[in-house]
């Protein structure tokens, strides 16, 4: 039987969800001792004082949200295994549940390329691993795509620094940012502060200015007006594995300890986010029908019927919009369908691709690894808290 502490903020979600994978893995082996220590204490007494009740409770194992100058080895030292949540940074010295963020940034950018936006920009902060990460994904994703040059960026100094005392600055600059644009936060709560601003002053969302956060946390996606999108993540999954890592630890502690990487999964549409960025009205009008879709068979036929354009001339208008032709834009957004509901749902993958439309399941296997670098069970496997 292990003993747990969790130092950690329990009013994410994000805490949460690796709770939950914890007590999964310890409901499938030896029940464990979950400890709750709240964030205050180790402001009030510090690291060495956090070792100290640690080593009274006789405590196994910490995960912990430690600050940089946070002497973390003094938990091996005493013969506790420690493992950071990702707060600001990541250690050297012990293991970390961490992110693959720079993916993170990528799927922003790639989500808001794919819905018709020629302007973009990024709201997070300097000097912590995971915002700066996700801000290089994103500026990657963009440059690669020919928008490196229409893109704008918001970084705070101090990750303390509460939104509305910076408000004044954070105004002025979504005002003068070129309207429509997207703009991914770093996370939900960023993702919230905007959308709040940009009712207070009166800037419309999503029409002006549409917002994505991530790690979809409900209570703050659905707090926010209008509600928030949001990149979802595999915390739980992260949960179960660190568990799995700490009783692997346990019974050889000087066995091999890699970090942890919690993967984004995909993205949840939220109204922040409904719209597709084209002064076009026929493109608008083929975009707005192909999302509400997707379950259906489509055919660039069909969708030219629409409206009062040509097949030659709606595919051009689309791919100057899109950057895709109207095949490619389908066929990749029903995979993110697919790969959503592979994760959302138990129900076997044949029927879900013929949910989808998709008749022949060898060929949409084939292809889903083309997109996914691996087989449709594969990746339910990958993302998927394993039973």
């Amino acid at each position: 039987m292990a003993k747990v502490i969790l130092l950690t903020d329990f009013s994410e979600e994000y805490a949460k969800l690796l709770l939950k994978g914890i007590v999964q893995y310890s409901k499938e082996n030896t029940p464990w001792v979950l400890c709750k220590m709240p964030l205050s204490y180790r402001d009030l007494h510090g690291v060495e004082g956090v070792l100290e009740w640690a080593l009274k409770w006789g405590a196994d194992a910490i995960i912990a949200q430690f600050y940089p100058t946070d002497n973390v080895c003094i938990f091996k030292q005493n013969g506790i295994i420690a493992i950071a949540q990702d707060f600001k940074t990541r250690f050297s010295e012990i293991t970390n549940i961490t992110g693959n963020h720079h993916l993170a940034g990528k799927m922003g950018a790639s989500y808001f390329i794919q819905k018709g936006f020629k302007n973009f920009a990024f709201y997070g902060f300097k000097n912590i691993v995971w915002s700066e990460e996700r801000c290089n994904g994103f500026k990657e994703e963009l440059n690669k795509n020919g928008f490196g040059q229409n893109y704008f960026e918001y970084q705070n100094i101090d990750f303390k620094e509460l939104w509305y005392y910076e408000s004044d600055s954070l105004i002025d600059w979504l005002k003068m940012l070129p309207k429509p644009i997207g703009i991914m936060a770093c996370d939900d709560n960023q993702g919230h502060h905007i959308t709040e601003l940009c009712k207070q002053y009166g800037l419309k969302i999503p029409e002006e200015i549409s917002v994505l956060g991530v790690d979809n946390d409900d209570a703050i996606c659905t707090l926010s007006d209008p509600p928030l999108s949001s990149i979802n993540q595999a915390v739980e999954k992260g949960g179960y594995e660190t568990a799995h890592l700490i009783d692997q630890l346990m019974h050889n502690p000087d066995g091999p300890a890699k970090d942890i990487i919690v993967q984004p999964t995909h993205i949840i549409t939220r109204q922040s986010t409904d719209i597709y960025a084209t002064d076009d009205t026929h493109i608008s009008v083929v975009l707005k029908h192909i999302h509400q879709s997707t379950d259906t068979k489509l055919n660039v036929d069909d969708i030219a019927r629409l409206v009062p354009l040509s097949r030659r001339l709606l595919e051009t208008k689309f791919k100057q919009v899109t950057g895709l032709p109207v095949y490619n834009y389908i066929f990749n957004l029903r995979m993110e369908k697919f790969a959503q509901k592979l994760l959302e749902t138990n129900a076997p993958i044949v029927e879900i691709a013929m949910e989808l439309g998709f008749s022949d399941y060898k060929n949409i296997s084939r292809q889903f690894k083309q997109v996914k670098g691996c087989t449709p069970s594969e990746y339910r496997v990958t993302h998927s808290l394993k039973k």
